[in-house]
């Protein structure tokens, strides 16, 4: 790092790759290259005033609104706040745990502003798994949403060390994260951090079920903001934005946040849980113009959009998991909008391949996003032949590195980043998806390792062995399917089945529970023990 590090707390910098693991990082636009000291809250509130942004909306959600003044107060106040009564130093990790909301909005930029490392959690998780991420993250406090505080406390008291928990979304509480920031200045400076500082740890379950943590800096996260961002969203400051991606994924954390800041836009957080019909009457009676979620939600959106119709609505964005051109087609048929589509990944922050408007073309997810260059390869990197089916390569200003994995080897490959996808190129340049090459499981844009369902599995009494693989589905891209093999004394029948997928929401998130089980009496496997899941998959 050329500019001294303004993190005190080295745990995550101790923990990066070694530098022959990088992927190599190109900043080839004079949009990219990001001023050596940066931090993105005070960066992105900075240029929202130098545009004479300040009593714009910013946030926005029934009965309460945010302009980018008035959210830059805050955000100050919640910085200064988190360094003096909690005394952490920056570097600290703070675990996040809530939906898509004004309060996690601020939270996060508050943490960043700090000089902190945001750990954002997703909001179904289970005290099980933010265990894991406890342990991995070595978080020093806690900040959750008081609706989600059940699997939050014990996690916290199950950690290493006592996990102290400050809670947000009650504005009556004492000590309470509003209560505690209005004791706070409205202008306190933040943490001058160096661009190579790491803003968030983002976690990725991964295949194997065990999360891996990608390291992003405050460089990533800026440059990002003028990629994708910039040269094929093109958002205005008339925009207003909404979508069903959590802020804990870094698709939600871009879209729904950090991209519309970066364009003087606003942000619509709903104050109930999508579902299509809801989501559609929202975006209807907010004047909602950009859409994010997957393609399993417009595909369910379709009917109602058709029927109540979404005037204020110009661009969405598709992405989470491969778009079949029939959604396609039957949004556009709905609405008249061609739908945005894109590839991107937690490993390098959001989207690199896309297309919008007269550049899309049926069939492909597009080319690649300014400032990125991608190739299909073979299994020695070599480019492949236009056509043929390959692995995707990519480079760019954002790329993978994993804290502390093993796994960083089999992302990066002689500097150029391997998200794990089949594809072709075409002789005009665009990319068309063929598959996962791993064990991944995407289903309505969730990603489920199936190593982490048959780990919950097993712990069942009834399990002897299981193999969980993905499911081709028409509605939600891919089911989660498992084959049992139960102990002696136990009915393979429809009783144990709902039982086993009941255990299995009960234990983790509950989108990863099998939406099929079949019962078998042995499982495939090498001469060495290991599951060929790829032989199940064939039976699916």
């Amino acid at each position: 790092m050329s500019t001294p590090s303004a993190q005190t707390d080295s745990f995550v910098r101790d923990r990066l790759p070694p530098r022959e693991q990088w992927p190599e990082f190109r900043y080839d636009l004079p949009e990219l290259r990001i001023p050596d000291r940066a931090n993105v809250a005070t960066h992105l509130f900075d240029a929202a005033h130098r545009n004479g942004w300040d009593n714009r909306l910013m946030l926005r959600s029934p009965g309460e609104t945010y302009t980018y003044a008035e959210a830059n107060a805050q955000v100050n106040r919640i910085a200064e706040m988190l360094i003096k009564d909690y005394k952490l130093e920056p570097g600290n990790r703070v675990l996040l745990r809530g939906g898509n909301s004004i309060g996690m909005a601020l939270a996060w930029l508050g943490v960043v502003k700090a000089g902190l490392i945001a750990v954002a959690t997703m909001p179904l998780l289970r005290a099980v798994e933010l265990g894991k991420v406890i342990d991995k993250a070595r978080p020093a406090l806690a900040i959750c949403d008081v609706a989600l505080l059940a699997e939050m406390v014990p996690a916290a008291q199950d950690a290493k060390a006592l996990l102290p928990i400050l809670v947000f979304g009650d504005a009556k509480r004492p000590d309470g994260m509003e209560a505690r920031a209005a004791r706070r200045a409205a202008d306190w400076a933040g943490c001058a951090t160096a661009a190579d500082d790491v803003a968030l740890l983002a976690f990725t379950s991964g295949t194997t079920g065990v999360p891996k943590a990608v390291i992003t800096t405050h460089r990533d996260v800026l440059a990002a903001c003028n990629a994708w961002p910039r040269s094929v969203l093109q958002a205005t400051p008339d925009d207003v934005v909404t979508g069903s991606p959590p802020l804990a994924f870094t698709f939600g954390l871009g879209g729904l946040l950090l991209f519309p800041m970066a364009a003087g836009a606003s942000v619509y957080y709903p104050d109930v849980r999508f579902s299509p019909e809801t989501m559609v009457r929202k975006m209807r009676d907010n004047g909602i113009t950009i859409c994010y979620t997957a393609p399993t939600f417009y595909r369910q959106m379709a009917p109602y959009a058709k029927a109540l119709g979404i005037p204020s609505l110009r661009i969405c964005v598709s992405a989470g998991e491969a778009l079949p051109d029939a959604t396609r087609q039957l949004w556009k048929e709905a609405t008249g909008i061609e739908m945005l589509d894109g590839i991107g990944g937690t490993e390098v922050f959001h989207i690199y391949i896309s297309a919008a408007g007269a550049d899309v073309r049926a069939g492909s997810i597009g080319k690649v996003v300014p400032g990125y260059q991608a190739k299909v390869v073979d299994e020695n990197d070599n480019e492949v032949p236009r056509g043929t089916v390959g692995r995707l390569a990519m480079i760019g200003p954002t790329g993978c590195r994993y804290m502390d994995d093993a796994r960083q080897t089999h992302y990066v490959s002689k500097g150029w980043n391997h998200p794990g996808d089949a594809f072709t190129q075409d002789e005009d340049g665009y990319f068309h998806y063929q598959a996962r090459d791993d064990d991944m499981i995407i289903t309505a844009g969730y990603n489920v390792g199936a190593p982490e369902v048959e780990d919950c599995l097993l712990t069942h009494p009834a399990v002897a062995e299981c193999g969980v693989v993905g499911k081709a589905d028409e509605v939600r891209g891919m089911i989660i399917k498992a084959f049992v093999v139960l102990r002696g004394g136990h009915s393979a029948n429809e009783a144990m089945a709902e039982a086993l997928q009941d255990y299995v929401k009960k234990h983790i998130a509950p989108y990863k529970y099998p939406r099929e089980v079949e019962f078998v009496t042995v499982l495939p496997r090498t001469e060495t023990g290991k599951l060929q899941r790829f032989k199940l998959r064939q039976q699916t």
